[in-house]
This record gives structure tokens, sequence and C-alpha cells, in this order.
């Protein structure tokens, strides 16, 4: 079937104007980007919001407040939610919520690595008025933080009256930690803990198991977001997060995994984050440019031609093209050498009596530096494409210097 030339429409027969298809189109792009965005990070927006006591909790008993403080005061903290970042070097915040989090894998990966471990305290439910918010129902259980490092590290839990009396610290601890105890205070009693910081009877609040870089702080008050409510509690929990990071890394890291908020890693995800963003970036601006390309016309537009031409041009080159993929070009030579003579027996007067052979010696007759009949043998001869065209340009440059 033939292809017809199909020009761009124009006027009032189009149904939507440039301009209204071009917003349409950048309002979709718009809103597909949107889409993937939320794809890979509206889960990291939606978690953490179930007021548990965790990095990600805004609730009274949660970490957030220690996070930003941590932030605004150049310790860069991050978030971990995969297994895999246990083997940083930075130090790890780890905030179990009771006894059935299970942390032997944690304390296998990090027994050489600065660690800090806050044992439960507080009984919670969430507050049916407020998302995010918690109400206290009092203490857990004294088995349940005595519980998170058993049977390895055996701990027995007490809870007292402080007073608000002074923490003692060690001696070589920053003297904010000497910060007035919570109330009330919990602390344990360990053989496997070194005493960092105790309470007035020497019970502890902070302590280091063993030969360890693993450390042990009893109550989280010290550092949950209401524990920090206040200035000097504030200074404290930053002082106490630099004690313990033994190795001197310039990061801490808050685990959530153990909170049951681990994540494994997006696809999509992971192609918006660094090493791969410069890749995305770059397929997003190939895009874009071919996309400019195909809407954008490059010079003047050219008219499509028809697959089959009209009349006997047509038939000329479709035969031409025929021989040509026949591969027969080159045996031409003596046909057409055939067709400029019958040609120069009208122009010339030959008589239509003779034979070819005595055709062409009349032909030789005529004036000339070249014989008619030498150039037919030429053409005969002929069995590649070059030779054949060579002898039709001399039997056409023969005839046209004859009829001159």
């Amino acid at each position: 079937m033939s292809e017809i030339a199909i020009g761009e429409r124009r006027g009032p027969d189009s149904v939507l104007p440039s301009r209204t298809i071009a917003l349409l189109l950048v309002i979709g792009v718009l809103g597909f980007a949107g889409f993937l965005l939320l794809g890979a990070y509206a889960p990291d927006l939606r978690s953490g919001r179930n007021a548990g006591a965790h990095a990600l909790s805004n609730a009274a008993t949660g970490y957030a407040g220690l996070v930003e403080l941590a932030r605004a005061t150049g310790r860069h903290p991050r978030i971990l939610r995969t297994e895999q970042g246990w083997g940083t070097e930075d130090l790890v915040v780890v905030t179990p919520e009771s006894a059935n989090t299970d942390m032997s894998k944690i304390m296998t990966v990090r027994v050489a690595k600065a660690t800090l471990i806050v044992l439960p305290k507080w009984a919670i439910v969430a507050d049916a008025q407020v998302k995010g918010w918690v109400n206290v129902v009092g203490l857990l259980p004294a088995a349940d933080p005595a519980g998170v490092l058993a049977p390895a590290t055996p701990m027995t839990v007490t809870r007292q009256p402080s007073g608000g009396r002074p923490l003692q610290p060690v001696a070589w601890a920053p003297r904010s930690l000497a910060v007035a105890a919570p109330r009330p205070l919990q602390t344990v009693t360990s053989a496997a803990l070194t005493p960092l910081i105790t309470d007035d009877a020497g019970r502890i609040v902070l302590g280091k198991i063993g030969t360890s870089s693993i450390y042990v702080l009893t109550d989280p008050d010290l550092l949950d977001n209401y524990g920090i409510r206040r200035l000097d509690r504030a200074r404290a929990a930053l002082d106490l997060l630099d004690f313990v990071n033994a190795t001197g890394a310039r990061g801490i890291a808050f685990d959530v995994t153990l909170n049951g908020l681990g994540r494994a890693r997006s696809p999509l995800k992971l192609a918006l984050e660094p090493p791969f963003l410069a890749m995305t970036l770059s397929i997003i601006v190939a895009l874009a440019l071919t996309g400019w390309q195909a809407l954008i016309r490059f010079g003047a537009p050219q008219p499509r031609h028809r697959a089959i031409a009209f009349g006997k041009s047509a038939l000329i080159d479709n035969s031409a093209m025929i021989l040509r993929k026949a591969g027969r070009e080159g045996v031409l030579g003596g046909r057409y050498a055939a067709l400029v003579r019958e040609r120069s027996r009208v122009i010339f007067g030959v008589p239509a009596r003779l034979p070819d052979d005595e055709a062409d010696q009349y032909l030789d007759r005529l004036q000339g530096a070249t014989q008619f009949s030498t150039l037919v043998a030429d053409a005969d001869r002929a069995r590649h494409r070059a030779d054949m065209l060579a002898a039709a340009q001399a039997l056409h440059q023969w005839q046209w210097e004859k009829t001159q």
C-alpha cells in the first residue's frame, strides 16, 4: 500500500490547543515523579509514630528529641534500619522495649565497638486523643529490664526514690554527669558490670560489660524526651554519649531494627540515593533531551514521499531496483548497445534490410574518432557494473556527438 504524506493539522479543527497539551504533559510528569518519591520514602515518613521507646518516637518515652539535639550540636546522628548497619564504627544506641527483644546477634557484632544499651522502665499505652503521645500507667515489672541481657549478663533491678540527689560518676567522667537523679531512679546490681555512674548508695546507673565496649544505661529518663526537657539533663545526655563513645567516632547511630522498624532497602530508594543518584539524574536528563527533540522540529518540515511513484518513472525505478537486487546490472551492456543501434538506424537512415553486423559497419563510416562496432563489442564484454556503466556512457556520448 502506498504511503501518503500526512501534514500537521492546524487551526480550529484541533481538539486541544498546544498549550493545554503541554500543561497536561507537565502535570503528568510531575505527578509521576511525586508518585515515585512517595513510593520510595513514604514508609520512612509513616514509621516511628507508634509512641514507642525508640529514636523515631516523639512520645515522652521516645528519643527523637535526643536525635535532634545531637544533630543540632554537630554529632551527625542517623537512624539504623538494617542489621547491616550494626558494623559501623560509630557509637550505636540500642533501646530495647522489653525482655522479649533478641539481643544476642547485636551483642556479638558490637562486642568490640562502642554501644550503649538503654534498659526499658515505663509501662505505657497510646494516648487516645493525640497520635504519637502516650500515657504512663506505671513501671514495668523489674524482671522485664533485668531480662534484656539475660542470661549472658545477669542483673538485679531495683527502683527507689532518689530525692533528686546527684548521681556519682567516676573521676574521669565529665562533671556534668553528676546531674540530679530521675524520680524514681532505676538501678541495677550486677557482678558482670563495671560501674561508671552510680547513685549515692553505690547502685549502678551506667555500667560497662566486662572488657567489651558495650555500656548499659539502667534508667532511660537520662536520655528520653521526658528526661532531657531540662537544660542540665540535656547537657548531661550529650556528655554521656561522648563519654561512652570509646572509639572517638564523629557520628552516632540510633538503632530501630530491634524496635520492629527495620526495613530492607528498596530498589527505588536505592536509585534515588548516592552513589546511584548520579546515574538516575543522567537517565532523566537523557530522557528529557529525547522528549525535547521529539517535540521540537529542527528545520523546515519535509513532506513524506510515496513508497511507489506514479507513471513510467515508477516502472523504470522499480525495474532498476529489481535488477540491482538480482545483481544483473553488469550483463545489460549488450542490450543497451542494441537499443542505441535501433535508435541510430532511425536517426541516421540505416537501411532496414541490413542485419546488425552490417548496420554496425554502416555506422562506423560516420565521421568520428570512435567506431560504433568497437563500442558495441566493449558493451557485450562487460560483466561488472562499472564496466557496463562505462560502455553505456561511451555509447551515449557517441550518439550525442553524431547528432550535434
